[in-house]
């Protein structure tokens, strides 16, 4: 394994693994993590297609993004929903060490049944987590980490199907609970979670939110 960061010529290879989450900011829901594998000339197809920074697009759009990129390229998501996402934060301490554990695993289901002369995600923590993380599929994989690396089209399509996997995700939880849970961690999650809480007791939001948000203790008082 050999890390970097900073920048990077990602013209100087050609199979690229663009690795990005979604839901680490968000106190309902999962923590999602995506890759997405394309070599330079499906780099300029990701172009031509508007593929951008999931940030900048909308819900609707993300979601129909997300299945042209998915019937088209080699991708891979994991899931993490609240209670093991929970579980998880419970054990490690540490949101860039499961951030980094999350990716590691994308990097290793790509690598196991595909060729990748580099994975790119953006820059988080320490730049040895990742590395750290890996497993035998992946310890050999040239990994490079950067700031606002969504400009790389791989990443921006990864961010693309880790959002949409959130949004899709957020739905069904909403859905089964029959409450609109709100994104983010502002005050109208606050406002949300005290009603749940009022309505269901304080257990239930093991179920569907990061306890270790400020958003929880307020919200227990």
């Amino acid at each position: 394994m050999n890390t970097s960061s900073g920048q990077i010529n990602t013209e100087d290879y050609n199979r690229l693994l663009g690795i990005d989450e979604s839901g680490k900011g968000d106190f309902f829901g999962p923590l999602v993590i995506a890759g997405v594998l394309a070599d330079r000339e499906q780099s300029g197809e990701l172009v031509r297609r508007g593929i951008r920074d999931s940030k900048k697009i909308s819900d609707n759009k993300i979601l129909e993004l997300s299945r042209w990129i998915e019937d088209k390229f080699i991708t891979s998501v994991v899931v993490i929903g609240p209670e093991k996402y929970n579980q998880l934060y419970a054990r490690i301490r540490n949101l860039n060490k499961l951030l980094a554990w999350g990716h590691s695993r994308i990097i290793e289901n790509i690598a196991a049944e595909h060729s990748l002369d580099l994975a790119v995600s953006d820059k988080f923590g320490r730049t040895d987590f990742i590395e750290q993380a890996l497993m035998k599929n992946g310890k050999n994989i040239r990994l490079h980490q950067q700031v606002r690396a969504e400009s790389i089209p791989q990443v921006a399509a990864a961010s693309i199907m880790a959002r949409a996997t959130f949004v899709r995700f957020m739905k069904k939880l909403s859905d089964d609970f029959g409450m609109t849970l709100p994104k983010g961690a502002g005050s109208i999650v606050d406002q949300a979670a005290a009603a749940i809480v009022r309505e269901k007791g304080a257990e239930i939001l093991d179920k569907l939110a990061k306890v270790h948000f400020k958003n929880y203790r307020k919200v227990l008082g």
